[in-house]
């Protein structure tokens, strides 16, 4: 089979009837038939041999739309709900990238400001050629840091699909904490100077927890909770799942196997991949993102320039596009769901997307979906 690196943004045989489709909240139509559009095409992706479940929530010029298509389990008709909880691995960056600007908006934090100013212990390996790792670099993935830490991790992902990557990663993770992480960061090399190259690492969101904590001297999953619920009218942001919660866990296969693959373990602050949520609740973050204040506006600014497709934000990827504008974005994926975000702003509109599978095809199987969306509403001159 063939291998390749997915990144953890970090990461039915047959078309399956049983399928629910529904609007909140806002009962008024709009002029297209948005439901039929996302209906027919999320359908479309759950006929494909590997793709089990989707779910799909929208907003659009006001209107509010959710569908859960095909069955979590091969042959049990367990669609997905509203009470589904899915885990969003990478995506949950963007999380973290919003209390960071909301930080730099409230002068407690720099841009950049050394990472070595909010460390009790010296990390000189933190800087090469006298330029230091600075918390810019950490939000636009230019510090040379490696894509996870401890470098096994790296090492396993690069062999994504292989059928043991799972659970390696989750021997590896269950006793691995937050003190082992700050010892092994002392053994880490940085090969170039920050700030320029763009190299994707979840090692240097996990740090930008801990500088939101020593700025705020509060635990990073209670500033999560008390900022999403006060600012987005969130649920409190879950890491960690209690017991009864674990119930509506979905469940998820990873690539092509047949197994039901274990939960994520979680990494030792969570912030780069250990968000788990509903589709109503993404439904709340995205109309937050597209609301637009002081702190969204900051978090979706683009802070490097990677090339010409992109800009490198708050955790965010700035894209722009000559009709729709710009667009904030991000991929998320652990080895048992993928997931992408879309937020336009020009023309008010967001969409998640979520698969409880996690294979080498399954990006391009759900942007197939959301680019059928956008360029028949395009056509339709809704935008």
């Amino acid at each position: 089979m063939k291998k390749r690196n997915l990144l953890i943004f970090l990461l039915l045989p047959l078309f399956c009837l049983a399928q629910t489709s529904l609007k909140i909240k806002n009962e008024k139509e709009t002029t297209f038939p948005l439901k039929s559009l996302i209906d027919s095409t999320a359908n479309k992706m759950v006929e494909k041999p590997l793709i089990n479940a989707v779910s799909i929530g929208m907003v659009y010029q006001g209107q509010e739309f959710i569908g859960h298509y095909g069955e979590l389990e091969k042959g049990k008709s367990n669609v997905p709900t509203n009470q589904t909880i899915y885990e969003i691995g990478s995506l949950s960056k963007t999380f973290t990238g919003t209390l960071v600007a909301k930080a730099v908006l409230d002068k407690k934090i720099n841009l950049d400001d050394p990472v070595q100013k909010y460390l009790t212990e010296d990390y000189p390996n933190l800087s090469f050629n006298g330029s230091p790792v600075r918390v810019k670099d950490l939000l636009t993935h230019t510090s040379g840091l490696p894509n996870m830490i401890p470098l096994e991790l790296t090492a396993i992902i690069k062999d994504f699909t292989n059928i043991d990557t799972p659970k390696k990663m989750n021997d590896i993770l269950v006793n691995y904490t937050q003190k082992d992480f700050l010892r092994d960061l002392h053994t880490i090399k940085i090969d170039t100077i920050p700030g320029f190259n763009f190299s994707y690492s979840s090692a240097g969101i996990e740090l930008l927890a801990l500088i939101l904590e020593k700025t705020y001297n509060k635990k990073f999953d209670v500033l999560l909770k008390e900022y999403y619920s006060k600012n987005a009218e969130m649920k409190p942001v879950q890491l960690v799942l209690s017991k009864k919660e674990e119930k509506n866990l979905a469940v998820g296969y990873h690539c092509d196997y047949p197994s039901i693959t274990l939960p994520n373990q979680k990494l030792p602050w969570g912030a780069a991949a250990n968000v788990k949520i509903t589709v109503p609740e993404m439904i709340k973050y995205i109309k937050y993102q597209l609301k637009n204040n002081a702190d969204v506006a900051e978090s979706h600014r683009g802070l490097v320039k990677v090339n010409e497709k992109f800009s490198a934000g708050y955790c965010w990827r700035v894209l722009k596009d000559e009709k729709m504008g710009e667009i904030y974005m991000h991929h998320g994926g652990v080895p048992r769901s993928q997931c992408f975000i879309y937020i336009l702003p020009k023309y008010n509109m967001g969409v998640f997307i979520i698969t409880n599978q996690s294979g080498e095809n399954t990006p391009k199987d759900m942007k197939e979906v959301l680019n059928t969306i956008f360029e028949k509403i395009q056509n339709k001159n809704l935008l």
